[in-house]
């Protein structure tokens, strides 16, 4: 099969590929020219950076194009349904990346609790400012509430748990045998009231903010926010708002509502820690992606 890979991939199963007689093609497109690219592909392997929509799905009609693999967990960037009503079928790796995004909003939690992004910032900028950042606060013992209990958040919680946290999860499915002394499942609102710090796991659910000026309403006064699932999750608005006023200590963001991020006063905000949508990005994930990937084209029958 012809395979375009648009976002990047592991360079050892693109090898994997080509040596089962598969020809691939590294290549981005920009959305003007992605439907018509299409039509000479019958696999394309997706990022985040690429989206599959509609009108590029039109474009393709009548083409070999077979197979949508999203490399990650959520498929927000795809039209799944569209797609596969017009018979291209969607998969995604949801496997593979869920330890290295658990770990990206840990590291989250801790630069929030430590002012670690700031004072390291400052310092870079020959600021010795000691003092300024001698009221942080230990993980250990505080409560996080987990919004969206799947893989990720899962594996978060185990994290968690091992560093003597308690959790809260929020899920519209309840996983059986999960529960114990220091996790349970509660409702959202006793989530948002009891928790020293707020992870968000979610996938978009039609492009409205999860955590609005009413959600923060309800959240314990002083927690810190952490989001790696989606930009659109939060509304950055309301957000900012919010750690103006106080009402949230701090924030940590691995995704934005527009990306490359444009919000620079929540950016440059002291209390906001932020990396650039990279909580996927190890190694070690790349490379889970990567063989899920060979698997999934492996065993494709059209």
């Amino acid at each position: 099969m012809r395979i375009l890979v648009t976002d990047g991939m592991d360079k050892t199963a693109m090898a994997q590929l080509r040596e089962m007689g598969h020809e691939v093609v590294e290549q981005f497109y920009e959305p003007d020219q992605l439907g018509k690219a299409l039509r000479d592909f019958d696999v394309v392997v997706v990022r985040s950076k690429t989206k599959v929509r509609a009108p590029h799905i039109d474009e393709a009609k009548g083409s070999n194009l077979k197979l949508i693999i999203r490399g990650g967990v959520g498929v927000d960037n795809i039209d799944v349904k569209y797609a596969e009503e017009n018979g291209i079928m969607v998969r995604n790796t949801p496997n593979a990346s869920s330890q290295s995004v658990a770990e990206c909003a840990l590291a989250h939690m801790f630069a929030c609790a430590r002012f670690i992004s700031i004072a390291g910032a400052a310092m870079r900028n020959d600021i010795w400012d000691k003092k300024a950042y001698s009221k942080g606060f230990e993980v250990s013992g505080k409560t996080v509430g987990v919004i969206g209990y799947g893989r990720i958040g899962q594996a978060l919680g185990k994290k968690a748990q091992a560093l003597g946290m308690k959790v809260l999860a929020y899920d519209i499915f309840k996983v059986e045998g999960l529960e114990n002394e220091n996790m349970k499942y509660v409702e959202m609102d006793e989530l948002l009231a009891n928790s020293d710090f707020v992870s968000v796991h979610t996938p978009s659910i039609d492009g409205k903010p999860l955590i609005n000026e009413g959600t923060i309403a309800k959240m314990k006064d002083g927690a810190v926010l952490i989001n790696t699932s989606r930009g659109n999750n939060v509304d950055e608005a309301a957000l900012l708002a919010a750690l103006k006023s106080g009402k949230l200590r701090g924030a940590g963001l691995d995704v934005f509502a527009e990306e490359p991020a444009k919000n620079q006063e929540l950016i440059d905000f002291p209390t906001v820690s932020c990396t650039p949508h990279i909580g996927a990005a190890t190694v070690e994930a790349q490379k889970r992606i990567g063989a899920e990937i060979v698997d999934i084209i492996t065993n494709f029958k059209a």
